[in-house]
């Protein structure tokens, strides 16, 4: 038997207040965009906001629906938007933001598994690497340098040639 670490770096900071101009631009646009989810049933609001190579901001929340597995996380709702309206774009840096309308939103909180799937695929299909920046409403803030650190064991197209 072998045993591998794969190694996963995340940046800490304090708090937006210690980003660099951008990064903090970023986030603040998560952080307005959230207001715009729709989530009645779980009071989780999510708010994405990327940063494309070509400067342009997308945003995306999270989308639920009485009939749960319809329902589709924020980060999601951005690729398709950022697929559909800027066709083949690679997306520089992403942040995600929440707002818990039944406690507190003062730590990152990292995307689910379907949404780590659906940004490496993403980050896959536009050769380019894809930070991830992660708060919450305020508190620490961590980034990640590609989106593939979150899945470090993806299942690819390349798995099925």
């Amino acid at each position: 038997m072998i045993k591998k670490e794969i190694p996963f770096v995340v940046e800490i900071y304090a708090s937006s207040e210690a980003l660099n101009i951008a990064d903090a631009a970023l986030l603040a646009s998560a952080r307005a965009t959230i207001s715009s989810a729709y989530a009645p049933y779980s009071n989780f609001k999510v708010g994405a906001s990327a940063r494309l190579i070509d400067g342009n901001i997308v945003t995306g929340t999270n989308q639920e629906n009485a009939s749960y597995p319809v329902g589709i996380c924020a980060e999601r709702v951005l690729l398709s938007a950022v697929a559909s309206q800027f066709k083949g774009a690679g997306i520089t840096s992403m942040a995600i933001s929440y707002d818990n309308l039944n406690g507190k939103s003062n730590h990152p909180i990292s995307p689910c598994g379907i949404c780590r799937q659906s940004l490496v695929e993403y980050e896959d299909r536009t050769h380019q690497p894809m930070r991830i920046i992660l708060s919450g409403l305020q508190g620490e803030v961590y980034i990640i340098e590609k989106a593939q650190q979150l899945l470090p064991l993806i299942f690819s197209l390349m798995d099925m040639k």
